[in-house]
């Protein structure tokens, strides 16, 4: 789950890609708890502490911890707590500076990195404020509006007289709330959707879009070990970063609402709270769902992350000075197999799924012992456990005919696809064309249609993968592929094509785009591929989408069924919205020892010496001889109980005082399986200690500036 964001941002990116793919056949979908299992049972808190602003746990707080945190606590908390694209943040005093993780702001490092420089090698700290770099196009958001909005989308959806229209009319009234919310407010506004349907809320987003960067240490100790010691404990990473808000205009953002920094931090056995947006968990799935996942969706995307790991390790290995360039592409690849091959592992442990199935099968018993319960939802299992059935036949197919623009897709494809859209488009009157075909913006579009910047070698590997995964879909039934390939093994097929194409000839594709009618007649091998396969794809996908759409309204049905019988006494799933989840700083138990609940310096410099020679346990050079008043003894990094998953990268950990006490940037690889079940035996958020962090600013990085804001809420002339 290290990094929890980039977890987030590339699995995002995967579910866009991959309508939940698998194989071509289809599986059994087994509910049965194996052998050795059939006595275990369901437990409190399987779906988790993901905690709603909306209806936060006043009373759990209360009985498990003799804590009663007001109103005026919760909202304050969730004012200063904020949300960066696919990471989470906080005010962490008045004049608007941010806590995050360095992991999440690799690509701000990138944006700001001026002539000369290497940031992410160095670091970067600016000594004034007039230092601070602006970061182009970032924003953050802060949550400052919550009204429930059930009443509304529901009925929208009731309307419907069938799956199909009920799903549509529901995503219409959504829209049309969150057009007539941003207008009246001013505010970012999206509908959020809790226990699958069964809730939904309107979130209101104040947007700051003049962020600037102030700190940020060196990757190599931000992200100590490696992907070695991704998704690991005991862990020793400075994982942190400041930005700050500024207002309008120009100065510093004042803010009442911010966490007050408690130099000391966390110390075991004490209560904590994490307050950031988790990104998505799958814990109300039924369990067809989840098999789905586990037998099709998870092995398909796990084979696309070996294959980009493998092609970017590669190139980088033979091309070390592209290292700026990719290093953070091939660290998200990394982070998202690890995840994944931890999610898929939860969902084959034979004990994590009898508690799912037991589960299951009590709430069920639940709503057929309800005559009324029963009629409105006790078909549902079944209705799901068909569709699974029904996505397999066609998934794998759609993704392998998916040709454009995500991860595994070469520009070999994309670029013969958006030639072939061109040429359509164009054909059409100026009126119904998308907008940016108009003929007012037609040149622009021209422009950037044409090739720039390819790296050939990247694009040739990617068209190997891709090729081998059309094989792998289709076999020899499809007569395009068949064509395309010649008989020849992808590897090799790959060669041939390169030598053919001139998808990647700029003279040549701008003289395509001026005679826009040859588009459609060239023979160019990937073009006729696109051209031949087209119709097909479509009504590929357009199956597919039907199926969805029905599960869509089953899963409406399966939401408004588990909040008619729990309530809010369970989190909904998340949906990288603001959360609160509480939990104790404790250690577990692993490889037959035992993991402490928190490291020092001490264990970092154990690393630095025990791992000579090897890069990912070097340290910077600023780091190799510390100064003398440098404390090894203090803490750096350490673990509680806490329910945290990716997006939650960012997140500030504070006692009930709402003060700092640590930061969330990671999970230890027992925490995996959370996508889907949260049992916190090992279960555990990994976090750096304020103490730690105070003590490298001031004693390593000489930020005495940050330091003393810190300590103040404050900045101090």
């Amino acid at each position: 789950m290290n990094k929890r964001n980039s977890t987030q941002i590339f699995l995002t990116f995967l579910i866009a890609l991959l309508f939940l793919a698998g194989c071509s056949t289809t599986k059994d979908f087994v509910y049965e708890k194996q052998p050795g299992f059939e006595k275990v049972k369901a437990g409190t808190f399987d779906n988790g502490k993901m905690w709603t602003f909306d209806f936060p746990p006043v009373k759990y707080f209360e009985s498990q911890y003799n804590f009663s945190p007001t109103d005026e606590w919760f909202e304050k908390a969730r004012l200063a707590a904020l949300r960066l694209p696919g990471c989470s943040a906080s005010f962490v005093s008045e004049d608007g500076l941010v806590m995050t993780n360095h992991h999440c702001v690799r690509s701000a490092l990138d944006q700001v990195n001026q002539e000369g420089e290497n940031l992410p090698e160095t670091g970067f700290f600016a000594r004034t404020l007039e230092e601070e770099r602006k970061v182009p196009n970032l924003y953050i958001d802060q949550l400052v509006l919550i009204e429930d909005v059930t009443d509304q989308v529901k009925t929208a959806f009731e309307s419907g007289k069938n799956d199909e229209e009920k799903v549509q009319n529901r995503q219409n009234k959504i829209r049309e709330l969150e057009k007539e919310y941003s207008k009246r407010t001013g505010l970012i506004c999206n509908v959020v959707t809790f226990f699958n349907g069964g809730k939904y809320s309107m979130y209101g987003y104040k947007r700051y879009t003049d962020v600037r960067l102030v700190f940020a240490p060196e990757t190599q100790v931000a992200y100590y070990g490696g992907d070695y010691d991704n998704f690991t404990y005991p862990r020793y990473d400075l994982d942190v970063a400041f930005y700050r808000v500024y207002d309008e205009n120009g100065n510093p953002l004042k803010t009442k609402n911010y966490f007050k920094w408690n130099k000391d931090g966390a110390k075991e056995g004490d209560l904590i709270f994490v307050i950031g947006n988790p990104g998505r968990t799958n814990r109300l799935y039924t369990v067809a769902q989840l098999n789905f996942l586990r037998d099709y969706a998870y092995p398909y995307q796990l084979d696309l992350l070996k294959g980009l790991v493998d092609i970017y390790s590669e190139y980088l290995k033979k091309h070390p000075d592209q290292k700026l360039k990719y290093q953070s592409m091939l660290f998200g690849f990394s982070n998202s197999l690890k995840a994944i091959t931890g999610y898929h592992g939860g969902l084959k442990d034979p004990y994590l799924m009898a508690k799912k199935i037991d589960f299951e099968q009590n709430f069920r018993n639940t709503i057929n012992s309800n005559a009324q319960l029963k009629t409105k939802y006790g078909k549902i299992w079944d209705e799901l456990a068909e569709f699974q059935k029904e996505k397999a036949k066609y998934f794998y197919k759609v993704n392998a005919l998916n040709l454009r623009g995500r991860a595994g897709k070469s520009l070999y494809f994309q670029i013969a696809s958006d030639l072939i859209e061109y040429a359509e488009q164009v054909k059409l009157p100026n009126e119904k064309r998308a907008p940016k075909y108009h003929d007012s913006v037609l040149l622009n579009t021209k422009e950037k249609l044409v090739p720039k910047n390819i790296d050939h070698e990247i694009q040739l590997a990617t068209l190997t993968f891709q090729l081998k995964d059309l094989k792998n879909a289709f076999g020899n039934e499809l007569k395009e592929l068949n064509e395309l390939l010649a008989g020849l093994a992808p590897d090799e097929a790959a060669v041939m094509l390169d030598g053919k194409t001139i998808v990647f000839n700029n003279d040549e594709v701008a003289k395509l785009l001026d005679n826009p009618e040859q588009i459609l007649k060239s023979q160019d091998p990937f073009i006729k591929f696109v051209l031949g396969t087209k119709k097909y794809a479509e009504d590929l996908s357009k199956k597919y989408q039907e199926i969805q759409q029905k599960e869509q309204a089953k899963v409406q049905l399966l939401g408004n069924a588990i909040y008619d019988v729990y309530g809010t006494s369970l989190p909904p799933d998340a949906t990288f919205t603001l959360r609160i989840s509480d939990g104790v700083v404790k250690g577990y138990e692993y490889n037959g020892t035992i993991a402490p609940p928190i490291t020092t310096f001490y264990g970092m410099y154990d690393r630095y010496f025990s791992f000579k020679g090897y890069p990912d346990w070097d340290l910077p050079e600023r780091w190799k001889n510390p100064p003398a008043e440098f404390d090894l003894s203090t803490p750096i990094n350490f673990v509680s109980t806490a329910d945290i998953i990716g997006g939650n990268s960012g997140s500030p950990l504070v006692n009930k005082n709402l003060e700092v006490v640590g930061l969330a940037f990671d999970g230890n690889i027992e925490s995996l399986p959370g996508n889907f079940i949260f049992d916190d035996t090992k279960n555990r958020t990994v976090a750096v200690h304020t103490a730690g962090m105070t003590e490298a600013l001031q004693d390593i990085y000489g930020a005495a500036r940050i330091v003393n804001e810190l300590l103040n809420g404050k900045i101090v002339e």
